[in-house]
């Protein structure tokens, strides 16, 4: 039965892919490589799917033409192309491509980052600009992030006193950055201190991933819809049983909060969570303010940005353990602006541009997303002076861009100081790590300092060194860029902070 599926599947593809053909074959399509009946070019693909987009893009153009079973992909990978998709075609490729985890894992696409484009997306950016993200609300969280970090730094003084301490500090950045979004979110850690660095803290870890952290990647039904229709492999009824699973926690946390509020014992003096303030706006708009929308909002917090941090912390110790000068750098700078009587805080961040630095060239080389999330074309357009069909999915190579030697001198070493003189934000179209155009990543000043106020606060209150001669610096396949192994280090806390590490 399975392979009658499939032979239906090859031959309405096969229909579909000849009515394609014949459509645009009169028309100025970017370069392709030779592509295969039915499957189209995913025969060429090979992990990881960013550096093979490169060699086709090195070999062919960066302006790409591609398909993948039915879809249409369009892949850049230079500057002067992705300004031309998000100024003069921005509105165009505001949409994103419907796939079966949209449909099934964002509450019907009302998360704020699968939305597609209109007066529902425009709300929820609103909303998650002005309530989250805005300057205001970022120093208002600054406490927040101060208090996890400081009880991290507690935790890490209490095992590494004695002696030094091997520590996995995949484990300790991803933990750091899922208790402050749900302290953020729901007011309570996801790990309470108590199993902070012991098995179980891991395992508590691990149950809440699975729980929250499902996967919107693509799979092969994205590529042959008749897949879909047919169950293959159970894939959607999967997506459908892990988003029961999820809305079921939501629902119980919401409910929790809900209670609290009803009950009065929540304490009036104290910080609104976010799920607080999106009930309280709730009674103004009811109909906008529904349980999907805040659970998709809720969801968008932790998905979008907790691995993408957390990895980018990791990323960015692996890059100053293999470069002891780099990191002694930074000590020094915040040994100068900062001191050893007291602990490293929010305000002080803008005091230590090259920190600043160390991040934006970790991101430069590993930017979570090495190709950026997917943009959908709602209508023809023209780029590079190419045609682009509507449903055309774009796909932004931002890997090659931050690497080529075009734009970047030694574009594969670790320098930190080439953002010395520039400001990284403001790099135009050759350093994306968050995005470009409307779709950006709204949450980009709140990653920045998570990431600055974890490293500068290890840095200042620990000394580091690598377990391995060297840390294993591949990276796996997928739109987030992690490690294939988990990052080991020795902390030691350093003698002239254990008097203030003894006092948290």
């Amino acid at each position: 039965m399975e392979n009658f599926y499939l032979y239906l599947a090859l031959i309405l593809s096969t229909v579909f892919f000849i009515i394609k053909l014949l459509n645009h074959r009169n028309k100025n399509l970017p370069p392709s490589p030779f592509s295969l009946p039915i499957i189209g070019h995913l025969h060429l693909l090979k992990q990881p799917l960013h550096q093979t987009l490169e060699t086709l893009s090195l070999q062919y153009g960066p302006i790409l033409s591609l398909k993948f079973g039915s879809r249409s992909i369009l892949v850049v990978s230079s500057p002067s192309a992705v300004e031309e998709c998000f100024t003069k075609n921005d509105i165009i490729f505001a949409n994103r491509p419907q796939t079966m985890s949209g449909d099934r894992l964002t509450y019907n696409c009302t998360a704020p980052v699968w939305a597609p484009y209109g007066h529902l997306w425009r709300n929820l950016r609103r909303v998650s600009t002005i309530e989250i993200f805005s300057h205001i609300s970022l120093q208002k969280s600054s406490t927040i992030r101060e208090e996890v970090v400081y009880s991290l730094l507690r935790q890490l003084f209490k095992v590494s006193n004695i002696e030094p301490q091997k520590v996995d500090f995949k484990y300790l950045s991803t933990l750091l950055v899922s208790n402050i979004m749900m302290r953020i979110l729901a007011g309570k850690p996801c790990v309470g201190e108590e199993f902070t660095c012991v098995d179980v803290g891991k395992k508590l870890l691990k149950e809440f991933k699975e729980v929250y952290f499902a996967s919107l990647a693509v799979n092969i039904c994205d590529f042959f819809p008749i897949l879909r229709w047919v169950g293959y492999k159970g894939l959607e009824k999967k997506m459908i049983r892990i988003h029961r699973k999820r809305d079921e926690a939501l629902g119980r946390l919401m409910e929790e909060i809900s209670r609290l509020n009803n009950d009065n014992i929540i304490d009036v003096e104290k910080k609104r969570t976010l799920i607080e303030t999106l009930f309280s706006l709730r009674k103004s708009d009811p109909e906008f303010f529904s349980d999907d929308v805040i659970k998709s909002l809720t969801l968008m917090m932790l998905i979008a940005g907790t691995d993408t941090t957390a990895t980018t912390i990791e990323w960015a110790m692996s890059l100053l353990l293999n470069h002891p000068e780099v990191l002694q750098k930074v000590k020094a700078e915040i040994d100068k602006q900062v001191g050893d009587e007291r602990l490293i805080n929010d305000l002080d961040l803008a005091k230590l541009p090259y920190l600043r630095c160390v991040i934006n060239e970790t991101l430069r080389l590993y930017p979570t997303s090495p190709l950026l999330l997917p943009h959908f074309s709602s209508a023809d357009c023209t780029v590079g002076g190419f045609h682009i069909p509507r449903g055309t999915i774009l796909l932004v190579n931002a890997w090659s861009m931050h690497r080529d030697p075009k734009f970047w001198e030694k574009p594969t070493k670790f320098e930190p100081e080439r953002f010395e003189e520039i400001n990284g934000e403001r790099e135009g179209f050759k350093f994306i790590p968050f995005g470009i155009g409307r779709r950006v990543c709204p949450g980009a000043g709140m990653a920045m300092r998570v990431i600055s106020l974890a490293l500068g606060s290890l840095i200042q209150c620990f000394d580091w060194e690598m377990v391995e001669k060297e840390t294993d610096m591949t990276s796996s396949f997928g739109f987030l860029m992690a490690k294939t192994q988990p990052l080991e280090a020795v902390c030691t806390p350093c003698t002239s902070m254990t008097n203030i590490l003894s006092q948290l």
